[in-house]
């Protein structure tokens, strides 16, 4: 297997292996098949061939050998074999190896050689180490399947090579991990030292030099911390031996200084220690105590340079290896062994080992695990109180991968259970200690308290701190707290409860809510707290920790915040004695914080907290909260308090919400005179409104308050619980501020954009912060704009719905006028909210696509993004309609913030083209959502006009071109993006077998969406589509570079070709909805971009190239009643109501793009004069394709494809017969006569407008019956129902009748260009009449489109016939197959006529149908009695035909009076011939001849009058 063919084996075993652990994997027995396949490569690990001179003599030698192939290499590539094999310490015939397999990939994505090589080396390293750790962890998954599981063991144990060899080889195997992991740290080092060493030189450093260290660096990184897990699994598995740990711990007084690498070891040492210092796994006492001497003695004679780090490892040892003691007998288990003094020992080591930082280190270690998180303040403040400057990791240590957090934070939990499980003397120790420094700190003056507050331990603290981060966010983990009350560790959180210092009760209150996630632990957590002892009036904390003493508290400080005078009162801050009056240690302000974090916590995921602390009998939460939102009070303290009655708004009733928003307003508007005194010109007389701007100002300074209020706003803008989606009422109460100002929240607005956006945020440094705030703000934005609904305003203008009546808000106008949405948008258009907007649209692309799906950058780019998607759809709705009514009811009071120079959202666009180039970036990087949302918004940009105007010229040898093309082109991303996109589009077995769920599938199909829109919207002129597929975009016209992907179909346009002809439509049960539509997908832009002229020739070009016409062929499958489409046999009653008839259109759009681009092929070989490409066309239209090898391959015939005709869609669809919803007129917003029915926007404006008039019914209490409303809603679904059916039927006859004509025009060029003799021609023309002309007969009455289709072909077929040789030919022979068959055409289209009495078009052709038969026949020589039988034909018809002919030959309309009359000669011609006086007789009886003879007379009379223009038209 090449390298190439490994890496891809790997990629898709792992994908396989995330598969399953994603519970998605659907073949069990492939994955094993996939695993024994890369056992040999798990068993060499990392190993690989060290550089060798022989190799290099060989590479320089211009002959090498690889895989049994020879090849001549020059002075180039040995040269860069060579620099390969030095980057990557490999031999030098294996980097030419790789060098030579990369080169595709290179040429593919725009990288060198070199790059493209590494990138693959490293990859493939990457792809088999993770299969590993995932295989190892699946192991550990208690929910994996036994059979699997075995399967899996076995598969382990021939890695590891004890299946068959001794037990110990597993442990060899965990040193070669070790080694491997040092190898990588001393490999990282090296590309450190040689980038540092570059930069010291002063040399210039290339960007490809660059990008060559950041990508080993980012890969080695992720393969260290891989080893490190397998290494962690291999522990915990018992794999390994005592002298494997023995080893570990002789290594790491190497390491010098913490790192990313350091950080890996930690899951490992603490495995290590758990294993074999635990009785727990079958260890033996006397190896324990061995490991113990070992590692106490370390710290004399082998001491770490991370002092801190052996410090730490020490706690974790003590603390498991502790319990081999707890159930001694009396009496030693060792020979000699004081028990007692070890115990001492022990305590006494762990103590030292504290006070050297271990549980700073700890702490550090289980912080920096959720560096990556989003910011959270209150707890990085209590974390930074707690570990002091002096012991925190850097940001730059703390690893990125979600997997190993959880990995590391595993490995922990025996920590913390051992410890409180086998120490609890210690434990004791720690709280009396700490009681009596906290007695003497809080005793001292104040000036010595403040010398000596951090020379208290808070060793308790740190470990309830450690215990928050290890358990926070780990539902399962933390049941272990409350699965059991009589447990040791639901029995400390009961002792750790009680007896607090003020720090404790933060750190307690922190561990709490970290095992409080979800809805049972939180409950769980509410019905401790509901536990409380009687406290005292002074609030001592004698008792434990309950909701009884936190609601004192809180009430406590707000009634001293309220009731002391400002002048007596300055601001709290963190550390120092406050004063006099206010809270009374100076942790308090942090304890409170931890008070509110923890009861917002808990009443965000516990219903059953949150409705009993929002009822409480004493305790108003948003009067206290608003207290708390005091100048005085630290900006975290507040911001926590915003926090909570952000929480008490979880799943919030309208009530609750408007309260909530009645008691902000006040506080908005009342400020507190500690609030006026930092403003100078606030006064007792100041206005109310001034009043509010003053809170607001004051409240934007600090980046804490602004971001959790903002926030909060947030939360009280979103739709409140019972919104069934139609978003018809203000968030808000309508008079909200009434009394002195205009009602809304126009002002809360006003500060979000005005201040917040515009002033606080730029002067917010702390990246993680600055993501924080701009989330936030955008979440604001998103909120206000997606909740508001236009709809509303259009029903209004078109249904008979009282929307003022049906809605919750008062009226239609107040609706617009107060809604955040106008307001919002208002500020969308103002260029420094714009300029931000752009700012967090545009982010670094290496940074995104390295950061995970939930980080804050992500989330924060999402936000932008859709911000500006809703910009786009809702701006004209702004502009003309809300924006006007806006202006008008606001009597000049408004201020104006937007620019007037600003028509659309795309002229912000047009000067930040950049926007473009990113989102098409974003698209291709693999995260779905962020694919989905900038696709969506690309391509509403990319399809405006007004962007795609043509930029002028830079120069007289470079002409003008479309803008944003030439903004993809500018900086060379253009190649990286199509790569992107041909990647996306590629397929497998895993995306088949897992459907729709499949991660590309949701991309792919927004990718061809994308590219279709764009094509349609923009099909005369050069675009973004033409350019990612392929095409050279140069001016206006569109080429092919001659070097380029196109030329050697490897672009994106061949992608989608493969596509359409490859991409499998379902499985043998029938043809599926999601596969479907890829195809159709493909097949749609494969389709516009042959139709249209600027890429016809080109398209068609290509797809002559890879045989496109005789693989489509080879794939068609004759249509039957067992034909299954998404579940459901064709004829089933069910099928025009379900998906399946949208899949049938799709099949059946895919049918008529093969007919109309044969029928284009065909016309075109005829043209270029190509007989052998010709006669391989026809041959496959006659159902036999030519292979390439020469051989014979069955098809579908031109008439197997007539095969949908049998099938009738046009099922009747009866519609809801129901009184409530009788007088709706649907017409209005449905466009009934759309050849593809309704649209989703219009089946949702439906959906909407049933809505409405319920709502309308509910509130005339015409629906107080509950069945009566159960019927109501019964009947609105029906309606729904009805309506998507009449779209299904519409859109299968469109498609079907597009289907038609195709087959028409082929079978017509056909007949035309197929090289038969004449014999065979008349019965090729009489074989296609036979097929259609009862199809004639059967759509003449009830679907006039395809009757007409059907009569012109027959017209067609008729007038290629020679009559005269052909007819006369067979009646020598003596038969009459001929004669026949084209008299029972000429009966067809007389009874056709007959039926076809409403439609002049139709009727139009059949006269013409007639009329080539009656002029044929007389054109063939020796008539025969056969001719006798065309009067008695036209009499049995009845006069009803001729009444028909005459009333059409005298007063139809345009050509169809000419096609009767002329039918009518050839009818009297016929009946002279005859000797028949039938005809004459039946047009007296009409009076047809005396009307015919006096419009002959008045002719000349006419035609003298009528103007020289007109003769025409007088004639006919």
């Amino acid at each position: 297997m090449d390298a190439q063919g490994e890496l891809a084996s790997l990629r898709a075993l792992h994908q396989d292996l995330v598969a399953l652990e994603d519970t998605q994997l659907r073949n069990i027995d492939k994955l094993l098949d996939e695993i024994k396949a890369h056992v040999q490569a798990f068993k060499k690990l990392l190993d690989q061939a060290p550089k060798d001179d022989n190799s290099r003599k060989q590479v320089k030698s211009g002959a090498i050998k690889i895989d049994d192939s020879e090849y001549a290499v020059n002075q180039e590539f040995q040269e860069e074999a060579i620099e390969l094999a030095d980057a990557l310490q490999l031999d030098e015939v294996q980097s030419a190896k790789l060098l030579l397999d990369s080169q595709e990939d290179a040429e593919l994505l725009g990288r060198s050689s070199i790059l493209s090589a590494v990138v693959a080396f490293h990859e493939r390293r990457q792809f088999m180490l993770e299969s590993l750790r995932i295989l190892f962890r699946n192991l550990g998954n208690p929910d994996c399947d036994e059979r699997l599981r075995h399967a899996l063991l076995d598969i382990l144990a021939d890695v590891l090579e004890i299946k068959d060899g001794p037990a110990r080889n597993s442990s060899l195997y965990t040193r070669k991990c070790l080694t491997a992991m040092a190898d990588i740290e001393r490999w990282i080092r090296g590309l450190d030292e040689r980038y540092q060493g570059t930069l010291a030189l002063g040399r210039p450093v290339a960007d490809e030099f660059e990008d060559l260290m950041s990508i080993q660096q980012s890969s080695l990184g992720q393969q260290h911390e891989s080893l490190a897990a397998i290494v962690t699994f291999l522990v915990k598995g018992s794999y390994t031996t005592v002298d494997d740990f023995l080893k570990l711990l002789e290594y790491f007084p190497a390491i010098e200084r913490w790192t990313q690498a350091t950080v890996h070891y930690v899951p490992v040492i603490a495995a290590f220690t758990s294993h074999y210092g635990s009785p727990d796994h079958g260890g033996s006492l006397r190896e324990a105590r061995m490991l113990h001497k070992r590692i106490m003695d370390a710290k004399e004679s082998s001491v770490w340079a991370l002092h801190d780090l052996q410090a730490a490892m020490i706690t974790w040892w003590l603390a498991e290896y502790s319990g081999w003691y707890l159930e001694q007998q009396l009496g030693s288990p060792v020979q000699g062994a004081d028990l007692e003094s070890e115990a001492r020992s022990r305590s006494e080591a762990f103590f030292q080992a504290l006070k050297d930082g271990a549980f700073h280190c700890t702490l550090s270690i289980c912080s920096q695990a959720y560096a990556g998180d989003s910011y959270d303040p209150a707890k990085t403040g209590m974390t930074q109180y707690l570990l002091q400057e002096t012991h925190q990791l850097s940001v730059e240590v703390a690893g990125k991968n979600s997997l190993f957090r959880d990995l590391l934070l595993e490995q922990m939990e025996p920590f913390v259970d051992s410890f409180i499980s086998n120490m609890p003397d210690t434990l004791r120790k720690f709280q009396s200690s700490e009681d009596d420094q906290r007695k003497k700190i809080l005793g001292a003056p104040q000036s010595a308290a403040r010398s000596t507050i951090f020379e208290q331990d808070l060793h308790l603290e740190r470990f309830l701190a450690i215990i928050a981060y290890i358990f926070d966010k780990r539902t399962d983990a933390a049941e272990m707290f409350w699965a059991d009350p009589d447990s040791n560790l639901y029995g400390f959180l009961q002792w750790a409860s009680k007896r607090q210092s003020t720090p404790r009760v933060g750190a307690f209150c922190e561990m709490l809510r970290a095992i409080s996630w979800g809805e049972e632990c939180s409950t769980a957590a509410h019905h401790f707290l509901l536990d409380d002892g009687a406290t005292t009036a002074r609030i001592r904390r004698s008792s434990s920790l309950s909701w009884s003493q936190i609601l004192s508290e809180l009430t406590l400080y707000t009634s001293k915040i309220r009731d002391t005078p400002t002048s007596g009162r300055a601001p709290m801050r963190y550390g120092g004695k406050p004063n006099a009056g206010d809270i009374g240690e100076p942790e308090s302000p942090l304890m409170l914080e931890c008070y509110l974090r923890l009861v917002a916590h808990i009443c965000t995921e516990s219903s059953i907290a949150r409705s009993w602390l929002t009822t409480h009998e004493t305790f108003n939460v948003v009067n206290v909260m608003i207290t708390l939102a005091d100048v005085t009070v630290p900006p975290r303290l507040q911001a926590c308090a915003f926090a909570t009655i952000r929480a008490i708004l979880t799943n919030k009733a309208p009530e609750l919400s408007a309260g909530v928003w009645s008691a902000v307003d006040h506080w908005a508007s009342n400020p507190t005179p500690s609030v006026l005194a930092t403003s100078r010109s606030a006064k007792p007389s100041t206005p109310k409104m001034c009043m509010e701007e003053i809170t607001f100002e004051v409240l934007s300074k600090t980046y804490d308050q602004a971001n959790e209020f903002v926030a909060l706003l947030q939360t009280l803008v979103s739709p409140s619980m019972g919104d069934i989606g139609l978003h018809d009422a203000l968030p808000f109460p309508e008079q909200l501020g009434a009394s002195y100002r205009m009602a809304g929240i126009e002002p809360y607005v006003d500060f979000i954009f005005g201040k917040v956006l515009v002033s606080t945020l730029p002067l917010v440094e702390d990246p993680q912060q600055s993501r924080s705030l701009t989330n936030n703000i955008l979440h604001f934005a998103a909120t206000c704009l997606f909740t508001f609904n236009e709809n509303l305003v259009i029903l209004a203008n078109k249904s008979a719905v009282s929307v003022d009546t049906a809605i919750e808000a008062s009226s239609l106008s107040a609706y617009a006028r107060l809604h955040p949405f106008s307001r919002v948008m208002e500020w969308m258009f103002n260029d420094r909210v714009l300029a931000a907007l752009f700012t967090s649209a545009r982010q670094d692309i290496d940074e995104v696509a390295s950061a995970s799906p939930n980080s804050p950058l992500i989330l924060t780019l999402l936000r932008a993004i859709e911000v500006m998607n809703r910009i786009t759809d809702l701006q004209s709705t702004y502009f003309e309609i809300v924006r006007p009514i806006v202006k008008l009811q606001s009597n000049g009071h408004r201020q104006t913030i937007l620019n007037p120079t600003l028509a659309s959202f795309e002229d912000s666009v047009a000067s930040n083209s950049n926007l473009i180039v990113d989102l098409a970036l974003y698209s291709g990087l693999g995260n779905q959502e962020l694919a989905l949302n900038s696709l969506r918004l690309l391509e509403k940009l990319a399809c405006s006009r007004r962007l795609n105007a043509f930029s002028t010229a830079t120069s007289r040898q470079q002409p003008s071109g479309n803008r944003l093309v030439g903004a993809l082109q500018q900086n060379g991303d253009l190649e990286r993006i199509r790569a992107s996109f041909i990647l996306a589009m590629q397929y497998d077995d895993r995306e088949l077998e897992l459907g729709p769920t499949a991660p590309g599938y949701t991309i792919k199909t927004v990718m061809l969406d994308f590219l279709s829109h764009c094509l349609t919207s923009l099909s005369d002129r050069p675009n973004l589509a033409h350019a990612i597929l392929g095409f050279a975009c140069t001016g206006s016209t569109l080429s092919v570079e001659p070097a380029g992907a196109f030329a050697k179909q490897t672009s994106l346009f061949h992608s989608i070709i493969r596509l359409s002809a490859e991409y499998p439509e379902g499985s043998d049960s029938g043809i599926e909805a999601w596969s479907s539509s890829i195809r159709y997908k493909a097949t749609q832009i494969l389709s516009l971009l042959r139709s249209s002229q600027l890429t016809h020739v080109l398209t068609m070009i290509e797809l002559r190239a890879v045989d496109f016409l005789f693989a489509m062929f080879l794939r068609q499958a004759p249509l039957t009643s067992e034909s299954v489409m998404d579940g459901l046999s064709i004829v089933d009653e069910r099928f025009i109501y379900a998906k399946s008839a949208v899949v049938s259109e799709h099949y059946f759009y895919q049918r008529a793009f093969l007919l109309e681009y044969a029928s284009s092929e065909l016309r075109l070989t005829a043209a270029e004069g190509s007989p052998t490409l010709k006669a391989r066309i026809l041959s496959t239209i006659f159902g036999s394709t030519t292979m390439p090898d020469g051989g014979q391959a069955p098809n579908v015939s031109i008439f197997d494809l007539l095969d949908f005709l049998s099938f009738d869609f046009s099922r009747p669809v009866l519609s809801p017969m129901t009184k409530i919803f009788t007088d709706v007129d649907f017409t209005n917003v449905l466009d009934l006569e759309d050849e593809h029915g309704a649209d989703a926007s219009q089946l949702q404006m439906v959906e909407q407008l049933l809505a409405l008039r319920l709502n309308e019914f509910r509130k005339s209490n015409y629906l107080e019956d509950p069945q009566e409303q159960e019927k109501a809603l019964f009947d609105a679904e029906g309606f729904l129902t009805f309506f998507k059916a009449q779209k299904h039927i519409r859109a299968l006859d469109a498609v079907r009748l597009r289907i038609l004509q195709a087959w028409s025009n082929l079978l017509t060029l056909t007949v035309g260009h197929c090289d038969l003799d004449q014999g065979g021609r008349a019965s090729l023309i009489l074989q296609a009449l036979q097929t259609i002309t009862p199809k004639l007969e059967r759509y003449a009455s009830d679907n006039a489109p395809e009757a007409i289709v059907l009569a012109k072909l027959v017209q067609a077929l008729l007038f290629q016939v020679d009559f005269r040789s052909s007819v006369s030919s067979d009646r020598a022979r003596g038969g009459g197959m001929v004669d026949d068959r084209l008299f029972h055409v000429f009966r067809t289209a007389l009874r056709a006529i007959n039926m076809a009495d409403g439609d002049v078009n139709l009727r139009e052709v059949l006269y013409n149908i007639c009329f080539r038969y009656l002029t044929g026949i007389a054109e063939s020589a020796n008539s025969t009695p056969r001719q006798y039988n065309v009067t008695q034909t036209i009499k049995t018809s009845g006069m009803k035909l001729i009444d028909i002919i005459c009333d059409d030959a005298y007063g139809g309309s345009g050509t169809c009076r000419v096609s009767a009359v002329l039918f009518l000669d050839a009818l009297a011609a016929t009946a002279k011939a005859e000797k028949s006086d039938y005809i004459i007789e039946s047009l007296t009886r009409t009076n047809f001849i005396i009307v015919l003879v006096e419009t002959i007379r008045d002719m000349p009379k006419e035609l003298k009058d009528a103007e020289a223009q007109g003769t025409e038209a007088t004639l006919i």
